[in-house]
């Protein structure tokens, strides 16, 4: 059986009560498999509003996390005191996975800017992440049942976003793809580069980064025996995976990946943070001020995401013990 810590998130937003609403819907045995982290607080406060559960002896099982001036935290805005209890949840799960205590961490979401308002600045839990754990670099893949991404740059202005489009980022990104994917089953992971600028470029009349970066990464991993191809017109590359052509987008900016998994999938999305030491995963949505604590979050996409850390941390226990499960795609 494997163990997961499941944050609850900022707490004026819906993070309470979508993992209230997901461990009630799930079968006992897989509750069991939940160690919440959060302010009993807002958790039962949560569990009120959906019907349960009951933290505690007996019930699933929550790892309290206390921070300063709740008081202070406000239903349905940003505050200081809910951006620093998202990011003390989130800290305690990182320590629980690193001590070998939880196989996965699932994240309920917290919002940025009452991340920044309470000094922790980061653009979100991707960058968080890699700072806690100290691993040196990060990737955002978001994956449905029909399409995935793994995107090359996220929380920064498209002027960045063309910026970061290299060689050697793309490569990482291919890379980190191709052992995601085979920790979840694929014997061969089908891998699919978008292009940046339309049609490719155009044979350089509309830029050259696709013929100069992202064509040289593409190379340099076939040649290490991945299934890599592209770049491929961005318009078209997207229906062509979704069709089952291919496992695994790279997308070079946040819209790029993000438009096209939401179109698909906004209800069934998981934000997966690929380069850790941990098993990270996490509903594919914000914090939604707007239908906080009114009792119609929809838990989905939290349903979807404790699913998918349960096969990941499967699959990486199994291939560290030198075996794989049976092929889940491609």
């Amino acid at each position: 059986m494997v163990a997961i810590a499941v944050t609850s998130g900022d707490p004026s937003g819906v993070g309470p009560e979508i993992v209230c609403k997901a461990l009630v819907a799930l079968p006992a045995a897989r509750r069991a498999e939940c160690r919440v982290v959060g302010a009993r607080r807002f958790l039962e406060r949560a569990a009120a509003l959906a019907g349960g559960p009951r933290f505690g002896p007996g019930g699933v099982p929550l790892v309290e996390v206390e921070s300063p001036h709740e008081d202070r935290i406000r239903d349905r805005r940003a505050t200081a005191a809910g951006g620093h209890a998202a990011y003390a949840c989130v800290a305690r799960a990182v320590e629980m996975a690193t001590e070998g205590a939880v196989d996965a961490i699932v994240t309920a979401p917290l919002n940025k800017a009452a991340l920044h308002m309470a000094g922790h600045r980061y653009d979100g839990h991707t960058e968080l992440l890699q700072r806690l754990t100290g691993a040196p670099s990060s990737f955002m893949l978001l994956a449905s049942e029909r399409l995935k991404a793994i995107h090359v740059s996220t929380h920064c202005s498209l002027a960045d976003a063309v910026e970061r489009t290299r060689k050697a980022r793309v490569l990482d990104c291919i890379r980190a793809g191709d052992s995601h994917l085979r920790d979840m089953g694929y014997a061969r992971p089908r891998i699919v580069c978008a292009g940046l600028d339309p049609h490719c470029g155009e044979g350089g009349l509309f830029g050259h980064r696709d013929a100069g970066e992202i064509a040289p990464a593409v190379a340099a991993a076939r040649a290490e025996g991945i299934d890599a191809a592209g770049p491929l017109p961005g318009d078209t590359v997207f229906h062509r995976a979704a069709a089952g052509e291919f496992d695994l987008v790279v997308a070079n900016y946040h819209d790029q990946g993000h438009i096209p998994i939401k179109l698909v999938a906004f209800h069934s999305a998981v934000n997966v943070t690929l380069g850790l030491p941990i098993a990270r995963c996490s509903v594919d949505h914000g914090t939604a001020f707007d239908i906080a604590w009114e009792g119609r979050a929809d838990r989905r996409n939290m349903l979807a995401a404790l699913a998918y850390a349960r096969r990941l941390a499967e699959g990486v226990a199994a291939g560290a013990a030198g075996r794989r499960p049976g092929p889940s795609g491609g």
